[in-house]
């Protein structure tokens, strides 16, 4: 089976992603904009430029974010697809489960009132 047809795998590599409070500040700037390697550099001046470009690798792996080369330059985009798919498989069941039982909470019938 090719790993990258397997959903599991995809999911598991975007949480990874996900899971670096850098990597969220990465992709809240290219939400704002597409940004070159060296801006997205220049936007975290606490990090080396070799930390940056293993944090934008395992970004790119998740497919999160996407490069092209124009030039000399290479331009970061914000990939929005894997979230989506994060929302859609794990946090949109949560979400509507969460709201069912607050209904539930809320009903006069779990009070004990008719």
């Amino acid at each position: 089976m090719n790993p990258r047809n397997d959903d599991s795998q995809d999911d598991d590599l975007v949480f990874k992603a996900l899971a670096s409070a850098t990597r969220r500040r990465m992709l809240d700037a290219l939400k704002e904009s597409t940004h070159t390697t060296g801006e997205l550099c220049d936007r975290f001046p606490d990090l080396d430029r070799t930390t940056v470009l293993q944090h934008l690798r395992v970004l790119e792996r998740a497919e999160l974010v996407t490069g092209r080369k124009i030039g000399r330059e290479r331009h970061l985009a914000l990939a929005p697809l894997p979230i989506k798919r994060i929302q859609d498989r794990w946090i949109g069941d949560y979400a509507r489960s969460a709201v069912a039982l607050l209904q539930h909470l809320d009903s006069p019938d779990v009070e004990g009132k008719a």
